[in-house]
C-alpha cells in the first residue's frame, strides 16, 4: 500500500517536472522566434533604407520579397514639399510609425528604425527619437529604447564601450559616423545633459535603462 501511494506521488512530481520542462522550452522558443523575427525585420529595414521617398514613388520596406506591405503603404502619410519646394517626399513608415533616420551599431549587430514620435507602442517596436535639434543636425539628439534583457532595443548598450562606432542615416539618406566618448548611469529624472555644446557638431545621446531598471544607461557619442 505504502509503495503504490510513493508510486503515485512520484508519478505526479514527474508529471510536474515534464510539464514545467516544456513550458520553459516553449517560453524560450517563443523568445527565441521573437527575437529573431524582430531583428530581421530591423535589419532588412535599415538594409533598404535611403531617406524618405521622392515623387511619392514607394521604396522597398525592407521585405525579403521586395515588395510593400499594402497596411504600410496604406499608413504612408502625404507627400510634403522639399527643401527645393519643386519636388515631394512621402515620409517613410515603418510598422505604421514616421520614420527619421536609422542606425547601426557594429560592435552589437544593432540594426533599427528611430522613429520619429516616443509613445508606449512605438518603443515596443523600435528605438525612438526623444529630443533634440534632430538626426544628423548640429547640437544633441536624444534616442530612448527598451532594455529587455533578451538581445532586443538596446538591451545590449551595456557592453557598449568608449571608442565603439555608430551609424546613423537620416531622412536625406546621409549616413554619419558617430564615435561613443562617454558612458554613465544616472538616475531616471535626470535631463540635465540633454541641453550641452556640441561646438556645432551633431552628437547624440542613447538612454535606456539598467538591467535591474534602478537607473538609467546613458551613452554619449559624436562625430569626428
Amino acid at each position: 500500500m505504502f509503495e503504490s501511494k510513493y508510486s503515485k506521488v512520484l508519478t505526479v512530481i514527474l508529471v510536474i517536472v515534464i510539464i514545467a520542462i516544456i513550458g520553459l522550452l516553449g517560453f524560450l522558443g517563443y523568445d527565441y522566434y521573437q527575437n529573431y523575427v524582430v531583428t530581421k525585420d530591423t535589419s532588412d529595414f535599415v538594409d533598404n533604407f535611403q531617406g524618405d521617398v521622392e515623387d511619392g514613388e514607394a521604396k522597398d520596406n525592407g521585405s525579403e520579397t521586395g515588395e510593400v506591405d499594402a497596411n504600410l503603404l496604406d499608413q504612408i502619410k502625404d507627400a510634403e514639399t522639399g527643401s527645393s519646394g519643386s519636388s515631394t517626399a512621402t515620409k517613410q513608415m515603418y510598422k505604421g510609425f514616421g520614420v527619421v533616420g536609422t542606425m547601426e551599431i557594429p560592435t552589437t549587430n544593432f540594426k533599427y528604425p528611430i522613429l520619429e514620435k516616443v509613445t508606449k507602442k512605438s518603443i515596443e517596436t523600435a528605438v525612438a527619437f526623444l529630443y533634440g535639434t534632430g538626426i544628423n543636425q548640429p547640437g544633441n539628439s536624444v534616442i530612448i529604447g527598451h532594455n529587455y534583457r533578451n538581445g532586443l532595443f538596446f538591451s545590449n548598450n551595456k557592453k557598449l564601450n568608449v571608442g565603439d562606432k555608430i551609424y546613423i542615416t537620416d531622412t536625406e539618406g546621409k549616413k554619419l559616423m558617430y564615435t561613443i566618448y562617454n558612458k554613465f548611469e544616472t538616475t531616471p529624472e535626470d535631463t540635465s545633459f540633454y541641453q550641452r555644446d556640441t561646438g556645432g557638431k551633431p552628437e547624440v545621446t542613447l538612454s535606456t535603462c539598467t538591467d535591474d531598471s534602478s537607473a538609467r544607461l546613458i551613452i554619449f557619442a559624436k562625430t569626428e
